[in-house]
């Protein structure tokens, strides 16, 4: 390649190197790769720049070059199995607990004021900060934190409540020490 491509080419990467850059981020979504695979791309297409006549499509044409070598490490990437002459015990977690969960839950919130219910429900399930849910509530902080703090301890007496109650029907688990000092009290 003579010095006059040479300088040619350089200047080109100099002023389209951030342009490349985003398009190889759409290619790969670790910015390290994306790195490599736009010096991979440039290495590629410089022993080739005398060849593009028309400079005004290098741009496509290190896109191709780029799509390509990400081609090229997609198929030659390192599967992580390992052949065994035994296979590893499968277990299937069990959300049935989960969803009993998630259904008691739903049900107990239908205890709380509505105010409260929207409090908790912004804090913990959204994970709204006390000041985003003040703001989309429309009220202080500090009446978020005391609305917050009455709603929790309603769910948790709503809870003993249903357990106490659960204990002392047929068939259920017989209740500690303690959970019947509780729904004795």
């Amino acid at each position: 390649m003579a010095h006059g491509e040479v300088l040619e080419f350089e200047e080109y990467v100099r002023t389209r190197q951030d342009a490349l850059l985003r398009s190889a981020r759409r290619l790969v979504p670790d910015p390290v790769d994306a790195q490599d695979l736009l010096q991979t791309a440039l290495v590629r297409t410089y022993g080739r720049w005398d060849g593009i006549a028309d400079k005004r499509l290098a741009d496509a044409y290190l896109r191709r070059v780029m799509i390509n070598t990400r081609t090229e490490w997609w198929r030659a990437r390192k599967l992580e199995e390992v052949p065994t002459e035994q296979l590893p015990d499968a277990s299937v977690d069990d959300s049935t607990e989960q969803h009993a969960d998630r259904a008691l839950l739903m049900d107990i919130m239908k205890v709380l004021a509505p105010k409260q219910r929207s409090v908790v429900v912004l804090r913990h399930w959204e994970q709204m900060s006390t000041e985003e849910t003040a703001a989309a509530l429309g009220m202080s902080a500090g009446t978020v934190k005391s609305t917050l703090h009455r709603a929790l301890a309603r769910l948790r007496e709503e809870l003993e409540r249903r357990a106490c109650d659960e204990s002392d029907g047929p068939g259920v688990r017989v209740p500690g020490r303690e959970e019947r000092e509780r729904c004795a009290a």
